[in-house]
């Protein structure tokens, strides 16, 4: 069956890095879009980035752009957010998810209703 695993998460200092990973199984992730979320206390899951299928094209929130990068390995079935530059605000726990390409719209990756499968999430805290 899909599952959806990350890890990577951690504290880190204003301005520092991490690198997140999402190893998949039970599917091939050509065929799958796979996108990042984040959760912080008390506010709602927002989308991150996303990996479209089969082109690989990438979507990105316009917070994290120019410092975050996502990124696949197709033969480790794993999915990457290097996280550069990290504020504060960036403070919560990431979820990876996936759905196939028939159910995918690329207007609507940040939707959460879009995904099928989550992982059980990584905290991530940017603190001095």
């Amino acid at each position: 069956q899909v599952q959806l695993v990350e890890s990577g998460g951690g504290l880190v200092q204003p301005g520092g890095s991490l690198r997140l990973s999402c190893a998949a199984s039970g599917f091939t992730l050509d065929y799958y879009a796979i996108a990042w979320f984040r959760q912080a206390p008390g506010k709602e899951r927002e989308g991150v980035s996303c990996l479209s299928p089969n082109n690989g094209n990438t979507y990105y929130a316009d917070s994290v752009k120019g410092r975050f990068t996502i990124s696949r390995d197709n033969s480790k079935n794993i999915v990457y957010l290097k996280m550069n530059n990290l504020k504060p605000e960036d403070t919560a726990v990431y979820y990876c998810a996936t759905t196939s390409w028939a159910r995918w719209w690329g207007t609507k990756w940040s939707s959460v209703g879009q995904y099928d499968y989550w992982g059980q999430g990584t905290q991530v805290t940017v603190s001095s």
